[in-house]
Order: C-alpha cells, then structure tokens, then sequence
C-alpha cells in the first residue's frame, strides 16, 4: 500500500495528552502508528502540549490521526484547534465530539430524538442528590465528562449515594446520576456509515468498569453476540442512529444495555474508542475479517472526507 499511503501526506498521531486515560491514549496511539508504518504511511508520534499548533505547523503535516481519549482530545477541543489550522483529522468533527464526551446532552439529544435511554438526574450540588434518590436504587454515578469508567460507582443506599458523588465530583465538577438497567450490555463498532457485528460484554464484577475494560483476565467478548438476526439488526440500526443524532461521524462505538424484557437502553458514546488488545472496535472488525492494519487504515481514509 506504500504508493497510495503518499495520498495521506506526513501524518501526526495524536496521543497521550493530559486527560485521566492518558496512559490508554499512549497504548492505543503506539499501535496505531505501528500499523501506519506498516502500511507504508509517513507517520509519526505527537503527543500535544501547549505548543501542539506550533508543533504541527512547523512539522508540515498534512493531517492527523487522533488517539486521544477524555478531555481535551475527545470532547471537541483539539478538532476545534486543527479546524483552525485547516488540517484534516480522523473521526467525529467538533460537535459531534463534544456531545459524545458530555454524558448529560447526549441523553437529552437522544430523548429530543425519541431514542431510548435511561432515567438521569444531573448533580450539580449536594442539592440535587434527593432527585436522583427519587429515581430508586441502585444507580450508576458517572462524572459527565470522563470515558473508561473512571469515577463510576454502583450505589445502593443514600448514604453510598453522597459518597459516589463525592468521589466523582474528583473528576468532574458535573455528575449524572442513572437509573441503573439490569440486563445484558452490549457495544457497536461504527466505521463510517456501518454499524458493525455486536459484541455482548460479560463479567463477573457489579459492572462493565476500568479494571473489566483495561486489566481483568475474567471479562468475556462474544461476537457472534447470541442473538437472532433480526434483533441484532435492530440494535445496530439503533446504535447508529444514536450516533448520527450527535453530529458523530466517521468512526466510533455506542453502549448499549438491553434489559430483561428485552427493551433496549443507550449508554454513551465513544467517538475516539481504545485501539489496545483490549479493545472492542477491533474485535468488531475483526468478525468481519478486517484485520488491526486494515481498520487502522479505513478510519485514517475518514481524514479524506475534511479539509
């Protein structure tokens, strides 16, 4: 592929960062740049700071691969700045990022659109902790603007509740409060305007969380996912209209849980998913015989569609 890898031009992969799943961002980014240069694509690592506008200018970069998850990389910030420069990127644009990482206007965004999603309340202040008890326990407690699990808790009394918020508050001024779904969960892979094969997510732990997602040997991925075809197709079919609702584009992954009467339940969305050997969206690709390198390079082709 070395000949058509010279259409990309010299590309940036952007990595680590200095949000809380920076050392993921670093994982993910060093295999990506390893399946670039595989592929015959001039690529090299930046892992942005301040000067990341001066950085890109002075290396002559034609466009970017973004790997960086959380703040700052995933929210619609660092698509905003290489807009500014007119540099072509990977992946969602500036709104569709910024309404995937916010946790609370994504969901008003899928109930504006009839999309189905869990009860919430959002907890500014101490103030708010008795709307959220009013939903009925357990609840899942998720700081609004953090990926990977980080700072979720399952709590199951008021008093569990206080402290989860506490706890979350460490990372994000903003937190949301959710009824909690008993059911199966589920993530869908988006590349381009494809949803990809389902994989259903199992593990022994309360829920799907950072140790399950980054560093547990007892986490189980089934794709083929177990359910009929047509169910599936239904999911799919959901999960990318989810995305598409927020501007999203490009590539990505929606979670999903469908409780036990078979009713389906958003989660979130990703629009900067992990690209470890633990992650999901090659998994997905790979029930469709695409290979890491194969994927790698049809998410650097939706660069092609900017600038």
């Amino acid at each position: 592929m070395t000949s058509s890898a010279e259409r990309f031009g010299k590309v940036a992969v952007l990595l680590g960062g200095r949000a809380a799943e920076r050392e993921i961002s670093l994982k993910s980014g060093a295999a990506v740049l390893a399946a670039l240069q595989r592929l015959g694509v001039d690529a090299h690592p930046v892992d942005p700071g301040p000067d990341l506008l001066e950085v890109l200018r002075a290396g002559a970069y034609a466009r970017a691969f973004i790997m960086l998850h959380g703040r700052g990389g995933e929210d619609g910030q660092v698509q905003g700045a290489l807009e500014t420069l007119g540099l072509p990127y990977t992946g969602s644009g500036v709104l569709g990022s910024a309404l995937g990482m916010d946790k609370h206007r994504c969901k008003l965004a899928w109930r504006g659109a009839g999309l189905p999603t869990a009860d919430s309340v959002l907890l500014r202040d101490a103030g708010d902790l008795a709307a959220a008890e009013a939903l009925g326990f357990p609840l899942m407690i998720k700081p609004v603007h953090e990926g990977s699990s980080i700072g979720m808790a399952r709590v199951e009394s008021t008093a569990a509740l206080a402290e989860a918020w506490r706890a979350a508050r460490a990372f994000d001024a903003l937190v949301l409060a959710e009824r909690w779904i008993t059911g199966r969960e589920y993530t869908c892979a988006i590349l381009g305007a494809e949803a990809l094969p389902l994989i259903r997510l199992e593990t022994p732990r309360l829920f799907y969380d950072f140790e399950a997602k980054y560093q547990s040997d007892t986490t189980r991925y089934h794709c083929p996912c177990g359910l009929d075809e047509a169910r599936e197709r239904a999911l799919r079919e959901l999960a990318l209209a989810a995305f598409e609702t927020l501007g999203a584009s490009g590539w990505g992954r929606v979670d999903l849980m469908v409780d036990g009467d078979g009713a389906p339940f958003l989660l979130e969305v990703n629009t900067v998913p992990g690209m470890t050997d633990h992650s999901l969206v090659p998994m997905a690709a790979r029930a469709l015989g695409m290979d890491f390198d194969a994927l790698v390079w049809r998410i650097l082709e939706t660069s092609l569609d900017r600038g």
